[in-house]
């Protein structure tokens, strides 16, 4: 691991967490000494990676994150596949859909489809999603073992909501229920009053590399056999556009050659 690199990029995640942090906090947060935090943040911000705050002393995420976070979606062949079946998902159903890949132990939404009422609705692109409190991130955690691990490893489950999932025998069970049914649901895990229901999307390996989830009222939960019939069909649909010879996927191995 480069060290300079590595500092950065703690930089970035703590603005990420914090908003606006100055040097002297941002020592504190990555243990280092103030001077070697002031070099850190002005490389960044001369590429605009970070910028200071109008009239203050305080740092902020720059514009050219923007830019980065804008050019990989464009690059994401699942995104490009999926948008078109997922805008067909949302007139169909009413409901808004979410496209989710894997984030170190969260799910980031990649695309968000909002409820076709014409309501104001806040953009969820970008938005992170812990994977155990997600039907996302449940689906993923279920076809691709090495996330579960990773997950686990972290050490205990975050509890998000008096209903979030935090005891790891409990999210096997619900991970092996995922399998034997082909999708996961979660009711008011993550926000109160939301609930959702996800499948996986397969890519040319069979393997899952995304999951498609529709979002409704946790007052709607369980949602009709027909919600479940057209997600399960839009997945399919984007599994066949990315070359998988079959679908749902199959379960990734957990232990990959290198180059694998």
């Amino acid at each position: 691991m480069i060290q300079a690199i590595d500092r950065a990029a703690k930089v970035l995640a703590a603005l990420q967490g914090s908003r606006h942090l100055g040097i002297s906090e941002l020592g504190t947060v990555l243990e280092l000494p103030p001077s070697t935090v002031h070099g850190i943040v002005k490389s960044l911000q001369v590429h605009g990676l970070v910028i200071k705050e109008p009239h203050g002393q305080r740092y902020m995420l720059g514009p050219t994150l923007l830019q980065l976070s804008n050019v990989y979606l464009d690059t994401l062949d699942v995104r490009a596949r999926a948008m078109r079946w997922t805008g067909d998902l949302a007139e169909r159903t009413g409901l808004s859909v979410r496209i989710g890949v894997e984030f170190f132990a969260d799910v980031i939404v990649i695309h968000h489809e909002p409820r076709p009422d014409g309501s104001r609705q806040m953009p969820e692109t970008g938005v992170t999603i812990p994977a155990h409190a997600s039907a996302l991130g449940k689906v993923l955690l279920a076809y691709r073992p090495e996330l579960k691990q990773s997950l686990l490893a972290r050490g205990p489950l975050r509890s998000l909501t008096g209903d979030t999932v935090t005891d790891p025998d409990e999210l096997d069970k619900a991970l092996s229920e995922v399998l034997a049914t082909g999708y996961a649901v979660e009711d008011e895990e993550a926000v109160l009053g939301e609930s959702s229901m996800a499948v996986p999307v397969a890519d040319r390996d069979g393997e899952a590399v995304a999951a498609i989830a529709v979002v409704m009222p946790a007052s709607d939960q369980p949602a009709p056999d027909a919600v479940l019939t057209l997600l399960r069909e839009t997945a399919r649909n984007v599994s066949r556009e990315l070359g998988a010879p079959g679908w749902p996927p199959v379960v990734a191995p957990l232990d990959r050659p290198d180059g694998a």
